[in-house]
């Protein structure tokens, strides 16, 4: 079963991404790039619900249309 879990991601003055969430306790993630952050977050947040069993209660269902915000860069 799919969720969605908000991630929150912070450029760090050393260049890189970092990624943690209110929704997962534990949930951190650092990456090169945006997409590398999301994938290891991605990795690392499926771990942690694993761990606990059972998903945790911010968690929401998907919806048959979401907005999902498109970094590009120009």
């Amino acid at each position: 079963m799919e969720k969605v879990i908000n991630i929150h991601i912070k450029k760090l003055p050393e260049g890189v991404y970092l990624a943690t969430s209110d929704d997962v306790q534990g949930l951190v993630a650092q990456g090169r790039t945006v997409i590398e952050t999301l994938e290891i977050a991605r990795d690392v947040a499926k771990k942690l619900l694993e761990a606990q069993g059972k998903p945790p209660l911010k968690t929401h269902k998907i919806k048959r249309s979401f907005d999902y915000p498109l970094v590009v860069s120009v």
